[in-house]
């Protein structure tokens, strides 16, 4: 069996011909490898320009890219700034005015309107206060500072008093609300 193997491969060998031998019988064969080499070389060189061409194309738009976002960032910057200029004037005429006025309710109803002012400000950026007013204690809004015994049998677990106002800018926590626990 192993014989009858042998002899069809060879018989599969002597019907394929040598390249080699068949370029020195027929010189037109060496021609037309030539001919191929020199399409492939112009194929590769086609390629390799596209590719470097890619390439600097994609550095250009990573640079582009990081240029604008740092742009986004100072122009975004500069809108806060300019919302909250109003605030400080408003407080800044509320220091004045708290020296030569008598009139102790008019001071504090003018810096409850400043307050608010600048809660509006905060609030038309995405800025939101975290709730903590006798709700439950979650981690991903509060930290708790400290327990204590709760003062009635429903407030166990629960926040009984904040210590520190917490915040969120687009729904993500900028800072935590600092709460005691009732135990």
């Amino acid at each position: 069996m192993e014989s009858k193997h042998y002899k069809n491969s060879q018989e599969e060998d002597s019907r394929h011909s040598n390249p080699i031998e068949d370029t020195a019988e027929n010189p037109t064969a060496n021609v037309e490898n030539e001919e191929n080499t020199d399409d492939c070389e112009a194929r590769y060189g086609k390629l390799n320009d596209s590719y470097v061409r890619l390439l600097a194309e994609f550095d250009n738009y990573r640079k582009r890219t990081a240029k604008e976002r740092i742009e986004f960032i100072s122009i975004a910057s500069e809108q806060v700034i300019v919302d909250i200029l109003p605030v400080v004037d408003n407080m800044e005429r509320a220091l004045q005015n708290m020296d030569s006025s008598t009139d102790l309710a008019a001071v504090k109803q003018g810096l409850e309107l400043i307050y608010q002012q600048l809660l509006s400000v905060l609030k038309r950026h995405g800025v939101k206060q975290i709730e903590t007013a006798d709700g439950n204690f979650d981690t991903e809004y509060h930290e708790a500072i400290t327990t204590i015994p709760a003062p009635t049998v429903e407030q166990k677990g629960k926040i009984v008093d904040c210590t520190l106002k917490g915040y969120t800018l687009n729904d993500k926590v900028i800072r935590h609300s600092k709460v005691v626990i009732g135990e």
